[in-house]
C-alpha cells in the first residue's frame, strides 16, 4: 500500500479533501441538531397524544389574551360611550386576572371590584345581579374571598360552560356597570 504524502496530493485534491471532510461533518453536526430538536417535539406530542385517552384527565376551554383583550376593550368604549369612568377586568375560568384595564378618570377602588365582579360572575356561572339575590337565602356567600356580591359581573360562557368572567366597576349604579360587562361578553359573539 502506497503512502501518500502531503506533497504527493496536489492542491486541488487537498481542497477538495477538505471541503468534503468538512461537508460530512457538518451534516452530521446538522443532523444531531435536527433529530435533538425534534426529539422534544415528538416526545410532546406523543405525550398529548396518550393523555388525551386518560380517564384521570380533564380539559378546560379557556379565553385567549386577544379575546380578552377584546371583550375588555369594548366594555370600556361602551362605559366612554355613555361618559362613565370605569375600570374592566376580565379573568378566566379559574378566576385568574386575564386583562385589566383602569379607564381614565376611574376610581382608585374600582380595578379591585372589577376583578371580584369578573371572579364572582365566572365562579357562579351568572350575573352578578342575580347572584345578589341569592344573599337573601345564603348572606354567608359574601363572605367568600375574592368575592364582589354587587351587579357588574357577567360570565362568558361557550356551549353552556362558564370560559370567563368580565368585571366592570366605577359607574354610579350596577346596572351600569353590568350593561358595559355585557357589552363586552357580545362582543366575544359566543352564544350560551
Amino acid at each position: 500500500m502506497q503512502k501518500l504524502s502531503r506533497r504527493t496530493l496536489s492542491r486541488r485534491t487537498r481542497v477538495l479533501t477538505i471541503a468534503a471532510t468538512a461537508a460530512v461533518l457538518g451534516a452530521g453536526t446538522f443532523g444531531a441538531v435536527s433529530a435533538s430538536a425534534e426529539a422534544p417535539a415528538a416526545a410532546a406530542k406523543a405525550a398529548v397524544t396518550a393523555d388525551a385517552g386518560s380517564k384521570n384527565l380533564t380539559q378546560s376551554t379557556h379565553l385567549n389574551i386577544d379575546a380578552a383583550t377584546k371583550a375588555a376593550q369594548a366594555a370600556l368604549d361602551a362605559a366612554e360611550k355613555e361618559n362613565q369612568r370605569v375600570s374592566v377586568a376580565v379573568v378566566d375560568r379559574n378566576g385568574n386576572t386575564v386583562v385589566e384595564l383602569r379607564g381614565d378618570g376611574a376610581g382608585p377602588q374600582s380595578p379591585e371590584s372589577a376583578v371580584k365582579k369578573a371572579y364572582t360572575a365566572v365562579s357562579w356561572n351568572a350575573p352578578t345581579s342575580e347572584l345578589t339575590k341569592r344573599l337573601e337565602q345564603a348572606p354567608n356567600l359574601k363572605d367568600i374571598p375574592g368575592t364582589l356580591f354587587l351587579a357588574g359581573g357577567a360570565p362568558v360562557t361557550a356551549k353552556g360552560a362558564p370560559v370567563a368572567g368580565v368585571g366592570v366597576a366605577g359607574a354610579p349604579s350596577g346596572d351600569l356597570d353590568e350593561k358595559f360587562a355585557k357589552a363586552g361578553v357580545a362582543a366575544l359573539g359566543l352564544g350560551r
